[in-house]
């Protein structure tokens, strides 16, 4: 059986010519934000990515087909989309076995991204341990993705609507390496410090493009996080955003909201009780990590031309 992969022409060029990609997951679009900044912070991570010396490469699946990169009339259509299934490692396969169609979450992109050949993917916040997960349960499956699909993985950190520590104390039990871009301390989505320090810290695209490398020179399995911090100007403070935050956990848990349908929720509730800065937030830390998922991308290209 070949892999189920339709390249745009655009990442197909990228691919012969051996030029920098870096994928976007297409959750963010369908279940992270609303029409119409959802189809605007996309065609603009793109942008940022081709600014930045890159080639974006969009992933989603349609008709049981993984489509690496996505033209302008398909990543409307997802924008405009109320009903789009979200994919995770869990389900991924099984979607593309009956030809379905769904956007790609952290985890399925990063398994889309491996499959096709592209080593960084950037997005705005990956999954974690939810609040209250020792009775729950909820641990997304960004966390075992990282740990075993080689891809470094762009953030503005974990969301931060998740138990932080909880999460980042995982992603050490697994191994995963969580390198905080010029920052001593970890970021948390919204916020530049969430209070906890980086377990490692590099300031250098082609250093954390060396490390990447290094770890398939010695056959480890899984990526890296790297967790970039959202732009000053643009950040809203912890203390800002906790009230929200508890607020919008205490209704989810009142209305039964669990599993896939619980981050949507509590964005959206967070947004409409922020008076929509944290998706103004969003917007700006996305873009920031476009940019810093196409400069790692670059030095990766580089490395690899240099070798013997």
């Amino acid at each position: 059986m070949t892999l189920p992969l339709t390249p745009s022409p655009e990442v197909a060029r990228a691919l012969a010519e051996g030029a920098p990609l870096v994928a976007l997951e297409s959750t963010i679009i369908t279940h992270g934000m609303p029409w119409p900044q959802n189809l605007e912070t996309a065609r603009a991570a793109e942008d940022a990515v081709r600014a930045a010396g890159a080639v974006p490469a969009t992933m989603a699946v349609i008709e049981g087909r993984i489509r690496v990169g996505l033209d302008a009339e398909t990543l409307e259509g997802f924008a405009r989309s109320t009903d789009v299934a979200k994919l995770s490692r869990a389900d991924f396969a099984a979607c593309l076995a009956r030809g379905g169609s769904g956007a790609t979450t952290v985890s399925a992109t990063m398994i889309a991204a491996r499959a096709a050949g592209i080593a960084v993917f950037a997005t705005g916040g990956i999954g974690g341990v939810h609040r209250g997960a020792e009775t729950s349960f909820d641990i997304s499956a960004d966390l075992q993705e990282l740990a075993q699909t080689p891809v470094t993985v762009v953030a503005a950190g974990a969301k931060a609507i998740l138990d932080l520590p909880k999460t980042y104390e995982v992603l050490e039990t697994l191994g995963v390496p969580v390198i905080a871009y010029r920052s001593d301390r970890l970021p948390a989505f919204w916020s530049r410090d969430s209070g906890l320090p980086a377990p490692l810290r590099m300031d250098d695209p082609a250093e954390i493009a060396r490390a990447h490398a290094m770890r398939a020179t010695l056959g480890l399995p899984g990526g890296q996080l790297v967790t970039n911090p959202i732009p000053e100007a643009d950040e809203i403070p912890s203390d800002d955003l906790a009230p929200a935050i508890t607020m919008a956990l205490a209704e989810a848990e009142a209305r039964g909201i669990a599993a896939k349908a619980v981050t949507p929720f509590l964005l959206d509730r967070i947004f409409h009780m922020t008076d929509g800065r944290s998706l103004t937030a969003n917007i700006a830390l996305v873009l920031n990590n476009a940019r810093l998922a196409a400069a790692i991308a670059r030095e990766l290209g580089a490395s690899s031309a240099a070798e013997p």
